[in-house]
């Protein structure tokens, strides 16, 4: 909580000067060009709107950020986990949309978190740190994962489905039992047939064979009538 807050400037200087006090956890502290080395901002129950300016997350050594029961939209800021020092985030009730990001998991100092009644949607990420805290800081939201209660569901796709996708990826390759089959009847076809051609000696023993083979035929056929 501020105990003292002022602000002055010296007309000798072009730039102007801000000075401020502020007690943190017990300690006073002064602060000269502040919003380099601001710890806290409150800018809970407002109407504000938009999205969260992504110029928030340059204020590295800021410890506490509290934008709750505001209008706020679009998604928490992705490199939220840039600021290291922070140790309190309350971004509830507003209207912030998409999934959790994932470099929150490196806020390591986070002792206090609370993203209820917004519209976040997906897992939330795993870490230690987030998954330390009670399932109110999520709820409101869509989302999955512990501490939540409800898993995040992922699809299997069944055995039809899966044949079916294999299939597909396979439809483009070379079927080899076809290819071996017609490679198989090429080489047995001219094996036998290619001799025919090229000896004359093989072609008087198959025809004399094809011959007696009519013979016998015949005189089948003349006994069953």
């Amino acid at each position: 909580m501020a105990e003292d807050l002022w602000y002055s400037a010296d007309a000798d200087y072009s730039d102007y000067m801000e000075d401020a006090l502020l007690v943190n956890k017990g300690v006073l502290a002064e602060y000269n060009t502040i919003l380099k080395f601001v710890r806290m901002i409150d800018l809970s129950q407002n109407n504000f709107f938009g999205e969260i300016p992504i110029e928030v997350t340059d204020l590295l050594e800021l410890q506490s950020l509290n934008l709750s029961h505001n209008s706020f939209t679009g998604r928490i800021p992705g490199n939220i986990g840039a600021m290291s020092f922070l140790e309190s985030i309350d971004f509830s009730r507003n209207r912030l949309s998409g999934e959790i990001p994932q470099s929150i998991s490196k806020l390591t100092f986070l002792s206090v978190l609370n993203l209820s009644n917004n519209k976040l949607s997906g897992k939330i990420p795993s870490s230690t740190q987030l998954q330390s805290f009670s399932a109110s800081s999520y709820t409101g939201n869509e989302l999955c994962g512990p501490p939540l209660s409800n898993n995040c569901t992922v699809s299997v796709p069944t055995s039809g489905n899966q044949n079916r996708g294999e299939k597909e990826g396979n439809e483009d390759e070379v079927d080899w039992f076809y290819v071996s089959m017609a490679l198989g009847f090429v080489v047995g076809f001219w094996s036998f047939i290619g001799p025919l051609f090229f000896n004359r000696r093989w072609r008087c023993i198959y025809f004399q064979f094809l011959n007696r083979q009519q013979d016998k035929l015949s005189i089948v056929v003349r006994k069953c009538y």
